[in-house]
């Protein structure tokens, strides 16, 4: 009884510190935010038409109705409903439960994903394994329902606790979620440091937030992120891939990244945060690396996240291939160990899929293959199925001064000549001063100028 007394009491100080979160909402009338019901998905509308002509509540809820207000295009649309996740998958041929730290339902309709959550409650402190916490305070399982108002209290930022109805195109708001998004402030629901230690990734998120929608991170919210940022080392590292690739996708990455350097979230993220970015020439090509990609996905066009984490890591595959050299390793074995090794560190801290590892392999070894531009070499790196990854890759490496431009323009060229004026283009770089001495040198025959010791292996291309 105690225990419940204290929880209670210190759940009341922290939701007060969100702006005093009601269980009656304020109800938002169209006329005050501006959403129209045309404004939500054909799916997400299918879904709280279907639970409420059943007799549940339904709101499509979050990111959506935020964006929307802020008027912006939502990604994507999800739904929070009364009906438990069993009664959800009941009503929708095309559904299915997933999750386990989270039991949710994801409805396809056509083409489009809209994910239902059932209303959560707060932990209530009766010892149920459906909410648990690590040593850390970070929750491992969250799947006790509860009310609606009980919802809102659990979401991450007072703007992401808003509950459209499409039905009636209200909007209802437990936390002043609308007078934030007015005001363009980001504002945690709860007590800042209760709220991270439950979940580190929140600071992520806050940063991200803040960067994509230019939002101003209030002050509470932010002070205490700096120093719990270390806590971050305990989300399970496919977790933290994926936020870190939702940070990089979102279209503002250059903002994001600097957001989180000025936070201190940076360190242990990726190798290039701590190191890299403090030297001139890295942080170059990082910025330019991430200033390409921002461009792109503002202009709708695809990035591949391979080529991204390609980039975030080159400077240490780079620094440990020259290390490898300088023990006397032949440059590809010593490629492939500096690949090894910095893959290796990384996965320890954010878990890099290995269908986006196997292509910045791919394209890392084609840097190396660039440089050999004699015999039939060029023909084969023309031949890669990563060549156009590895070549915008290179151009970026010229573009930051990191290499030589001649070696970029060289590429640029020989891709379009007919086949004679490549042969004059290949003749053009074996007459350079030095490159007959340097192949004597390894050895003569075939071997030293077409797929000696030092050529790239068959599977890199």
């Amino acid at each position: 009884m105690i225990r419940k007394f204290i929880e209670k009491v210190f759940s009341r100080r922290a939701v007060s510190s969100a702006g005093a979160p009601s269980a009656t909402p304020e109800v938002i009338p169209v006329s005050r935010h501006g959403v129209r019901r045309e404004s939500i998905s054909s799916c997400a509308r299918r879904v709280t038409e279907t639970l409420q002509a059943q007799g549940y509540k339904a709101y499509v809820v979050g990111g959506a109705v935020r964006d929307l207000m802020l008027e912006r295009t939502p990604k994507d649309f999800d739904v929070a409903t009364d009906a438990t996740p069993e009664q959800v998958h009941a009503l929708f041929r095309r559904s299915r439960i997933i999750g386990r730290r989270f039991r949710l339902v994801h409805v396809m309709c056509g083409q489009d994903t809209v994910e239902v959550s059932t209303f959560r409650a707060m932990h209530n402190g009766d010892g149920d394994d459906t909410r648990m916490q690590d040593a850390h305070g970070r929750l491992l399982r969250d799947n006790v329902f509860g009310a609606q108002s009980d919802d809102a209290v659990r979401r991450d930022f007072t703007v992401n606790a808003l509950y459209y109805d499409p039905a009636t195109e209200e909007v209802l708001d437990y936390c002043g979620g609308v007078h934030d998004v007015d005001a363009r402030t980001l504002r945690i629901i709860g007590d800042p440091v209760v709220r991270y230690r439950e979940d580190p990734v929140r600071m992520l998120r806050a940063v991200r937030l803040a960067a994509k929608l230019g939002l101003e991170i209030d002050a509470a919210t932010r002070a205490p992120i700096t120093r719990m940022a270390s806590l971050i080392q305990n989300v399970p590292p496919a977790r933290l891939f994926e936020e870190m690739l939702k940070l990089l996708l979102s279209g503002h990455a250059v903002a994001c990244v600097g957001r989180l350097r000025s936070e201190g979230l940076h360190h242990g993220l990726l190798p290039l945060l701590d190191v890299i970015l403090e030297q001139p020439l890295g942080e170059r090509f990082v910025t330019l690396a991430l200033q390409r990609t921002d461009e792109r996905i503002l202009a709708d066009k695809g990035v591949s996240p391979g080529f991204l984490f390609a980039a975030l890591l080159w400077h240490e595959v780079l620094a440990a291939w020259n290390a490898a050299k300088d023990r006397g390793v032949p440059p590809v074995p010593a490629m492939h160990e500096a690949m090894d090794q910095v893959l290796s560190v990384q996965a320890e801290k954010i878990a890099i899929p290995r269908r986006f590892g196997t292509d910045m392999k791919e394209i890392w070894l084609l840097q190396w293959r660039f440089d050999q531009r004699s015999g039939k070499r060029p023909y084969r790196v023309l031949e890669s199925p990563k060549f156009r990854a590895g070549y915008d890759f290179l151009i970026l490496r010229c573009e930051s001064g990191e290499v030589d431009p001649e070696l970029g323009q060289w590429w640029t060229r020989f891709q379009d000549v007919s086949d004679s004026e490549r042969e004059e283009m290949i003749a053009g770089v074996a007459q350079v001063p030095g490159t007959k001495r340097r192949r004597r040198r390894r050895g003569g025959g075939r071997g030293a100028t077409d797929g000696g010791a030092d050529a790239a292996p068959p599977e890199a291309g």
